[in-house]
């Protein structure tokens, strides 16, 4: 199964792309997509929407997740990272993909073992798992991470219907 993890964000937005075989994981791609601060709100969203547009035809996932948007202090802040997120449920929703949605903790509990984990200890155990990967920026780890996630939820809902 291949599966597309978004780390959401209006000025960059990290994604990656794994495989899951059974309990094996392996690095497809990373990458961010980076909208120009110059324009208006509306033509970024625009740049979100084609650009991810893009890795999904081009990468062809059988699914997609994204990680939940914590509350922001800066109202105007969070309706603008919340209409970037909307973008980025809806171009996968678009290709008929399930999109899956968890909380930061959620997150690093499935991939680190502790819902607390700092950025350092995410980085190094997304090496571990992907040795591959190659270095890094946060939100592409961010995104693999979120990938990671919901590779280990997609197993444990086989599992379930199977025994």
């Amino acid at each position: 199964m291949r599966i597309l993890g978004i780390d959401p964000g209006l000025t960059k937005m990290g994604w990656g792309l794994i495989e899951s075989r059974g309990s094996t994981l392996s690095f497809v791609d990373s990458g961010l997509i980076r909208t120009n601060t110059k324009l208006p709100l509306y033509a970024r969203l625009a740049e979100i929407d084609a650009k991810l547009s893009e890795i999904v035809h081009n990468y062809q996932p059988d699914t997609a997740a994204i990680e939940e948007t914590f509350v922001n202090k800066n109202p105007a802040s969070a309706l603008k990272l919340g209409m970037a997120r909307g973008v980025a449920m809806t171009v996968p929703a678009r290709y008929g993909l399930d999109v899956g949605e968890y909380g930061a903790n959620h997150i690093k509990k499935s991939v680190v073992g502790t819902g607390h984990a700092a950025k350092d200890q995410m980085g190094m155990m997304i090496k571990t798992l992907l040795p591959q990967s190659g270095k890094l920026s946060e939100d592409e780890a961010d995104a693999l991470a979120v990938a990671i996630c919901h590779a280990h939820h997609q197993a444990a809902k086989q599992y379930k219907i199977i025994s």
